[in-house]
């Protein structure tokens, strides 16, 4: 593992989804999932979202789309939470969801402004 690299990730994962999430994770991590959680952090965390050609913002709002894409909504809710806390407005999230349901379906459309609605209620955006 590059200790730098990691270091880096755990910042920047700490930053978009909560430091608190992401040390109860850290903190349930098992000799089985451990390996996982420390290369998820480095290479997703550090490598991806440590590359500055992209800023945060801009990089959680291709997130929620190739997320809601993929229709993996539990990663889509945790990365919605994450998109308010790197700058994305609630119109951007609605502009988002439109994008993944004219490209995707108006079913994934459908949940994805379910699941956003939960987040930004959650978070007094609405």
């Amino acid at each position: 593992m590059d200790k730098q690299r990691f270091e880096l990730g755990l910042a920047q994962r700490k930053a978009t989804l909560g430091a608190e999430y992401v040390e109860k994770n850290l903190a349930a991590a098992d000799e089985f999932t451990l390996p996982f959680q420390e290369a998820m952090t480095e290479w997703c965390w550090g490598f991806g979202w440590g590359d500055d050609a992209i800023d945060a913002k801009t990089r959680s709002m291709m997130n929620l789309t190739m997320i809601g894409a993929l229709g993996k909504m539990h990663e889509w809710e945790l990365h919605c939470r994450g998109a308010l806390n790197n700058g994305v407005s609630k119109q951007e999230i609605r502009a988002i969801v439109h994008t993944i349901a004219i490209y995707c379906g108006v079913p994934q459309g459908l949940e994805c402004f379910r699941v956003a609605r939960k987040v930004l209620e959650e978070a007094g955006e609405l």
